[in-house]
């Protein structure tokens, strides 16, 4: 049982898929920085400088786990919801153009005309045949 699993680990596909996991992780932390560093303030800013993870709205509030602390607010963070909403949409279009290139590429591939095969010796003898027939006429 172990060499099976140590074979199906192994295989390209499992690996691969691996290999584009932690590739994706990298890709949305550099993806959720670039949102929440780059992109998010400068709209904040033509908005009005406004911070985008800090807008929330308030809903009621709980009770402190110490005494003599204030109560907790429970709030709705949509701003961080917007942040993690622009997240998504550059990795769903960065996705869409990987997937929409590969695409291309195997379709190229796919449609590109393969040499004729070479003919079986009886064909061949069969055309040598015909062509001194039809010179000898």
């Amino acid at each position: 049982m172990l060499k099976e699993f140590r074979d199906f680990a192994m295989k390209g596909n499992v690996l691969d898929l691996a290999v584009a996991v932690i590739i994706g992780a990298a890709f949305g932390a550099i993806v959720s920085s670039a949102v929440e560093d780059v992109i998010m303030p400068p709209i904040g800013l033509v908005v009005g400088g406004m911070d985008f993870s800090d807008l929330s709205l308030t809903i009621g509030s709980k009770p402190a786990v110490e005494a003599g602390m204030p109560p907790v607010p429970v709030t709705i963070n949509y701003g961080v919801f917007a942040n993690k909403l622009v997240n998504f949409l550059i990795i769903a279009f960065v996705l869409f153009l990987i997937v929409r290139s590969v695409t291309k590429l195997t379709k190229k591939r796919e449609t590109a005309p393969a040499a004729p095969a070479e003919p079986p010796a009886d064909v061949k003898l069969l055309t040598e045949i015909r062509d001194l027939l039809r010179q000898n006429r």
